[in-house]
């Protein structure tokens, strides 16, 4: 028995001697978005490259191939793109919620808003995107919520400062 304690004991020092192996919470936060994405686009993150605009009346949400010539992925990226401006025009921010596996800032006040907010579907070289649009005061700060923690969530780069679309 003193040699099976023995040999438990030292394998425990061993193991806590060892410097940790798993992610950090962000890095591995980042790595379930990613993966939830692509189950919820239909393709790569890899493979696109998303943007989140804030404008004076709304925003877009803006996906593009990566490589211009792939057909498959760009035809994925419009179809994702339209199911969500659909999704959304009907107050369903599921897909959002199941990527973040929370309810990102902005959702609620969006979904009871719906009828004040316009989610207008376009196709654009490369792939599409979902131009947002309302007057409504609350629902416009509702949008620059939701888009701001886009951004963020995703690490996309993109200004979270109000800007003038092109």
């Amino acid at each position: 028995m003193k040699i099976v304690l023995m040999f438990l004991l030292c394998c425990a020092l061993q193991v806590s001697g060892q410097a940790p192996q798993s992610q950090s919470g962000h890095e591995h936060h980042a790595g379930t978005v990613e993966s939830r994405g692509d189950m919820a686009m239909g393709f790569s993150h890899d493979k696109a490259t998303h943007h989140f605009l804030l404008y004076p009346d709304g925003g877009a949400i803006q996906l593009t191939a990566n490589d211009p010539n792939d057909s498959e992925d760009i035809a994925a990226i419009r179809m994702h793109l339209r199911h969500v401006s659909q999704m959304f025009a009907a107050g369903d921010f599921s897909a959002p919620m199941f990527i973040h596996d929370r309810v990102p800032p902005g959702v609620p006040v969006l979904k009871k808003a719906k009828d004040a907010v316009s989610y207008n579907f376009e196709e654009i070289s490369s792939g599409a995107k979902v131009r947002i649009q309302t007057s409504d005061k609350k629902a416009l700060n509702a949008v620059h919520e939701f888009l701001r923690f886009q951004i963020s969530d995703h690490h996309t780069g993109d200004a979270t400062t109000v800007s003038v679309p092109n």
